[in-house]
C-alpha cells in the first residue's frame, strides 16, 4: 500500500516468516487459553487507528497478547470437541497459498491448484470406494459440505419428480430423515432451506439401521423424503451408522444417500477400522474434513458426489459474466457447493499428502486409534472411571465416579488454568460426562495417563 517502503516491506516479510517458522518448531506448544474482553482491552486497546501502528508493531502486538489468548488446537493434550493438527508441511504451505493470490473457483482462473485439490479428493473418494466419475469440491467447514449436499438432494428430487409429472404433497420433497445423533449442521440446513428433518430411532448400538429408517419412511411417505443422513463417526461418540442396511433401503425407495463423515470419514485411511464403514460405497454424496482427522489447517472439508453434474445442475450460479465459464466444459469447483468466491483451501492437505505419502497418513491415523484403545483400557482399569460406551473410532467417552456436573467443569477448568490440558465435560440422556477426541499422533499414552491420575 502507498507509504509501504520496499524496505519496510522487506523487513515485515522476514518477520513474519521468522514468527511462522518459530511456531512450527515449538515442542510442545503452548496450551494457552482465553482471556477476557477486559483483560484484552487492556493489553491491546484500540489497533485500528487512522494512520496505522505498522506492521512490526501489529506482529508484536498479536504475538504477545492476542495469540496466547488463543487455545492451540494442535496442543497433544487438546481432547475436546474434535482438535485439528495439521502437518508442518501443510501449515506451511497455507503461508504460500495466501501469498500466492489465487482464485480458486474456476478451472480458467485456477487450474492449477483445482488440478492438485481433485487428486486430493481422489484418493478420498477412492477410500470411499465411489466411482472413478465421482468428484466435488473442497469448501469451508462440514455445515456447508452437508448443506451443500443436500441442496443437490433435493434439487435432484424435485428434478425427478417434474420429469415424472408428479402431482400431490410428494411432488416437492421437502423431508430428510437422520438420527438424533446426527450432526448439528443437518438441523441448520434444513432450516436454512425450510426443510423438515424427521428423526429416526437408533438400535441397541446408538446407529442408524436401515429397519429403523424404513418404518420411518413409511410412515411419513417415501415420496416427501429427499435425502437420508447417515453418520461416519458421530462427534460426541464417534459411531458409525449401519451404513450397508441404510444404502439398501435408500436404493429401495430411491432416495438420496448421503454420508456425514465430518470427523469419522477419516478412519476409512485406517484398516483396522475399514470394515466398520460397509456401505459407504453406496453412498450419493460424502464429506470428510481433512482440518478434523488428516491433519490439514483450518478450514477444509471435502465434499464428494458420485454423480457431480447433478451437484453441476443444482449449484452452478448463471450470470452474463459467468457465461465465458459455464459454456466451458471446464471443472469449476464453485458449480458442487454453496457460494461463488473461492480460496484453494484443499491445497495444504495436496501438499502435505504428496509431501508425506498416503502411507503415512494410514500409520498416522493408525496411532491415534491406537492411543484411543489404550486410553479406553486405562479407562476400565481404574475403579473410580467408567467407559460409557467402547469406542469405534478414535473418540473415548466415560464417567467419573460420583461427580456431579459442577465437579465435572471445576475439574476441566482447572486443568485448563494450570496449562494442563484442555477437556471439557459433554452429556449424554441427561447426564454429564467427559471425552477424549483423539485425532492428534503427538498425543501420547502418558498424556492420557497424566490427565485420568488428576482425576484420582
Amino acid at each position: 500500500m502507498h507509504g509501504y517502503s520496499d524496505q519496510t516491506l522487506e523487513a515485515l516479510g522476514d518477520a513474519i516468516l521468522a514468527y511462522s517458522a518459530d511456531r512450527l518448531k515449538l515442542d510442545p506448544v503452548p496450551l494457552d487459553g482465553p482471556r477476557t474482553l477486559g483483560e484484552l482491552d487492556a493489553a491491546a486497546g484500540a489497533t485500528i487507528t487512522t494512520d496505522g501502528i505498522g506492521g512490526l508493531a501489529a506482529l508484536k502486538l498479536f504475538e504477545e497478547d492476542l495469540a496466547p489468548a488463543c487455545i492451540s488446537t494442535d496442543h497433544p493434550r487438546y481432547l475436546s470437541f474434535i482438535p485439528c493438527a495439521p502437518t508442518e508441511a501443510a501449515a506451511m504451505f497455507d503461508l504460500v497459498v495466501g501469498a500466492s493470490s489465487i482464485y480458486g473457483g474456476s478451472w480458467l482462473e485456477g487450474a492449477g491448484a483445482v488440478y492438485a485439490e481433485n487428486q486430493a479428493l481422489r484418493w478420498i473418494a477412492d477410500l470411499a470406494g465411489m466411482p472413478p466419475e465421482a468428484g466435488g469440491v473442497f469448501v469451508p467447514g462440514g455445515t456447508i459440505g452437508n448443506l451443500s449436499a443436500l441442496v443437490a438432494a433435493r434439487h435432484t428430487a424435485r428434478m425427478r419428480a417434474a420429469r415424472e409429472d408428479r402431482t400431490g404433497p410428494g411432488a416437492r420433497p421437502f423431508r430428510v430423515a437422520a438420527t438424533h445423533g446426527a450432526h448439528s449442521s443437518i438441523q441448520s440446513a434444513c432450516d436454512v432451506m425450510d426443510a423438515e428433518l424427521v428423526g429416526v430411532e437408533v438400535d441397541s448400538k446408538s446407529r442408524l439401521t436401515g429397519e429403523n429408517l424404513r418404518e420411518v419412511l413409511v410412515a411419513h411417505g417415501p415420496e416427501t423424503f429427499f435425502a437420508v443422513v447417515a453418520t461416519s463417526g458421530t462427534t460426541n461418540f464417534g459411531i458409525i451408522d449401519d451404513l450397508a442396511s441404510v444404502a439398501e433401503v435408500c436404493r429401495e425407495f430411491g432416495i438420496w444417500f448421503h454420508v456425514d463423515g465430518a470427523y469419522g470419514g477419516a478412519g476409512l485411511a485406517a484398516p483396522s477400522v475399514r470394515d466398520r464403514y460397509a456401505g459407504i460405497e453406496h453412498c450419493d454424496s460424502f464429506i470428510v474434513d481433512p482440518h478434523k482427522w488428516l491433519f490439514a489447517p483450518f478450514d477444509c472439508c471435502a465434499l464428494l458426489y458420485r454423480e457431480p453434474a447433478l451437484a453441476r445442475a443444482a449449484h452452478t450460479q448463471h450470470a452474463s459474466y459467468l457465461d465465458v465459464l459455464n459454456d466451458a466444459p471446464d471443472w469449476n469447483p464453485t458449480d458442487y457447493s454453496v457460494g461463488l468466491t473461492r480460496r484453494a483451501r484443499g491445497l495444504p492437505f495436496w501438499f502435505s499428502l504428496a509431501t508425506h505419502g498416503t502411507k503415512a497418513y494410514t500409520e498416522a491415523v493408525e496411532r491415534t486409534l491406537e492411543v484411543t484403545r489404550f486410553a479406553a483400557a486405562e479407562i476400565a482399569r481404574r475403579d473410580y472411571l467408567e467407559v460409557v460406551r467402547e469406542p469405534d473410532l478414535s473418540v473415548v467417552v466415560f464417567r467419573r465416579l460420583g461427580w456431579s456436573a459442577g465437579q465435572y467443569q471445576e475439574w476441566s477448568d482447572r486443568l485448563l488454568a494450570d496449562q494442563f490440558a484442555f477437556v471439557v465435560p459433554t452429556s449424554h440422556a441427561g447426564e454429564t460426562l467427559t471425552r477424549f477426541a483423539i485425532v492428534n499422533p503427538r498425543t501420547s499414552e502418558d498424556d492420557i495417563s497424566a490427565i485420568l491420575d488428576t482425576m484420582a
